[in-house]
Order: C-alpha cells, then structure tokens, then sequence
C-alpha cells in the first residue's frame, strides 16, 4: 500500500468495543454483567436509546458504580445523534486526559434498531475521533428465539450479524437443539470469519467481548477453519454473506492498489466489511487491510511467523456481492 497509509508505531489509542443486536437480545444484561465483574478494566459506558426516555442507564447505574454512563437518546446513534457520539467522544477523551474522569475502555451499546456501519465509521472519518480512539470490535447479540424471523424481515437484524467480529447466541436455553444448530449454520453462512458464542443470561468470558483485536488487528489466520468454510449452507436466501480470497503468490504493490479501489468504488455501498492479510511483492512485513464500505485503512503488520509461508487471506462481507469477479480482479493482481 502507499506509504501515507503505513504506520508502525504502538498504538495507545482507547480501545472501543461496539455491542449490538437487534431489539431485545439482552445486550443490557451482558453490559451489567461485563460492569459487575471484577476484571480490573475501568469501562466507560455510551448508551443509545431509541426514544425520549432512556431506561437503559437506570438498570445500569447500579452496576456501573463509579463508571462514567453517558445516555444519548432521541435517535438512532446511526444517524440523527452521529454529531452527538463524535461530541461525546471528544468530551470524554479530554476530561480523561485532564484527569477529571478515570477508564481505559468504551463500550457503546446501540439501540436495537441501529445498522452498525455508520457507527464503526466514525472511527475512520473524524480525525479527532481517530486520534483518541481505536476500534477493538463489534459484538453482535443474536436471540436464539426470534432470530430466524427478525433476520427474515429487517434489514438492520441482518447487517448487524454481517457486520460483526463476534457473535454471541443468547436465550440458546428456550429453543431446541435443531434450532439452535439451524440459526448457527445460518450465521456462519452470513458472516463465516466471525465466532459463534453462546451467553447464558449475559455471562460470557471477558475475554471473548473485550480486546479481541477484531477489527484493527487481523486475527483471521487463527480462526477455526470451519468459520471460513465455503461448505456451509442454509434455506434463507440472505442478501448478506461472506468469502474468502486467499492467493500464496504475492500481489503487485501497484495492481493492489489500483484494484482494491476500484472494486471499494463499485461495490462500496454493498461492502459491510472487508479485512486481512496481504502479500506483498518486495515488503519483508505483512500488510494488514480493513476497510467499511469506501472508508479504506492499511498498514504494516510483522514480519511473516518463522515457518509460515507467505501469503494473502482477504475477507469481504457484504450485500449480493459477485465473487467470481472480486476473485478474478485480484487474482490479476499477482505476481507470476
């Protein structure tokens, strides 16, 4: 990539995990229970309801303690309160370097109605926003009850599984075992690079919520391999889904480039996500890509582990996307 773009330096930015889900996942019982446990990480809490009168930040006060809980409500945090998120953030970051305010972390919980690319967005497009902050991941809540019949009729259900780089079943306890394994098939069908977790009543390990790396950092070469499994099928006819693009030749610095942005041009509104590792001709370290819809981010990573052959594992999630061409594009892209 083009060095304007390459940035090796640690990164001490705060770490901000996004949890979504659709309307009534139990996001606010897995966030009472993340602020209740005694994990030593100091959470500040952004809590977004949709409506004049939030009750969210009641049920968590108690929990929270002496955790900061902003409240925005009157939208959707998506789109009209957007101005008010940047705002929030900007606020926070310097009454934390003031010392007025102590975390080392945010979570901002979504209404339940909320597509999470906008959101994710902010990160990349406001620089004050993108100096402070860093995006450790989206964690998408899914009702294992009435999952199947909310992703049949909304859009947001949809794009907040296909946006994800966790997914966490919740309320598994009141459904069979078949449905349970149908929805999972279905999910990993939309989304094949992100997790398939299970919470009872909110309790899940910290660790699967909180610094998971999951979209700044590529963590794709340690997935299970059944999460990028193209066998995987389902009945629903999901507009979102997922492949993988993986080449051990290295790519042309140039012809990448050229290519990638050519295919964020055309397809950019239907691409939710897009991340990975790349091979590049001439470049000792691995690149590392991630993108949301036509906001593009690259950078060096490491050098290649001792023993593992180079080579590129692209990710692309997103609407009706044409593979075979995405596919071919690159493949025109690398180095005889």
């Amino acid at each position: 990539m083009s060095e304007s773009v390459i940035d090796t330096s640690p990164d001490l930015r705060i770490p901000v995990t996004i949890l979504t889900g659709f309307l009534g996942a139990g996001k606010t019982t897995l966030l009472k229970r993340l602020l209740r446990e005694d994990h030593g990480h100091r959470i500040a809490v952004i809590e977004n309801e949709f409506g004049e009168a939030g009750i969210d930040d009641t049920l968590l006060a108690d929990a929270a303690g002496e955790r900061p809980i902003v409240e925005m409500n009157n939208g959707c945090i998506c789109c009209t309160v957007r101005d008010d998120l940047i705002r929030i953030l900007d606020d926070l970051a310097t009454r934390r370097a003031f010392g007025d305010i102590a975390f080392d972390r945010i979570v901002i919980e979504t209404t339940g109605l909320a597509d999470p690319a906008p959101v994710a967005q902010t990160f990349f497009a406001d620089e004050r926003v993108a100096d402070a902050y860093r995006l450790d991941g989206l964690v998408t809540l899914v009702d294992a009850v009435h999952a199947h019949a909310q992703l049949d009729a909304h859009d947001a259900a949809r794009e907040q599984v296909g946006f994800a780089d966790r997914l966490v079943l919740t309320k598994t306890d009141l459904v069979d075992a078949a449905t349970a394994e149908s929805l999972r098939a279905r999910l990993r069908a939309m989304n094949r690079r992100a997790p398939v977790l299970v919470a009872a009543f909110g309790d899940i390990p910290v660790g699967a919520v909180l610094d998971i790396n999951g979209f700044e950092l590529d963590a794709i070469l340690d997935m299970e391999p059944d999460f990028l499994d193209p066998g995987a099928h389902h009945h629903h006819h999901d507009d979102i889904g997922s492949f993988v693009y993986r080449s051990g030749q290295a790519f042309d610095r140039e012809r990448f480039e050229r290519t990638i942005e050519q295919l964020i041009g055309e397809f950019g509104d239907d691409l939710l996500r897009y991340k990975g590792v790349m091979y590049i001709k001439d470049e000792p370290l691995r690149g590392v890509l991630q993108g949301v819809h036509r906001l593009l981010g690259a950078s060096l990573d490491t050098e290649w582990p001792a023993g593992e052959p180079p080579g590129s594992t692209l990710v692309f999630i997103g609407r009706d996307l044409p593979q075979e061409h995405f596919r071919a594009s690159l493949d025109a892209c690398l180095v005889p």
